[in-house]
């Protein structure tokens, strides 16, 4: 995966804590996955998760399932 050419980008919800992620949404109609890095690290390793993956983790977020 090349990640030079994808888009980054943070939720609006995020601060300048340091402790962000960040997400391209560049691959999920062609290859089925969400590129994320670690925001503060961004030459370093990228995980590929599966969309299905990923859309159950945003929603637990919401759900509130992940204390602080």
């Amino acid at each position: 995966m090349t990640t030079e050419s994808l888009h980054w980008f943070k939720s609006s919800h995020s601060t300048d804590g340091g402790q962000c992620v960040e997400v391209a949404a560049s691959l999920v109609a062609s290859h089925g996955v969400v590129p994320v890095r670690d925001s503060k690290i961004q030459s370093g390793p990228v995980l590929a998760l599966p969309v299905s993956s990923f859309s159950a983790f945003v929603s637990g977020v919401k759900a509130g399932v992940f204390p602080a």
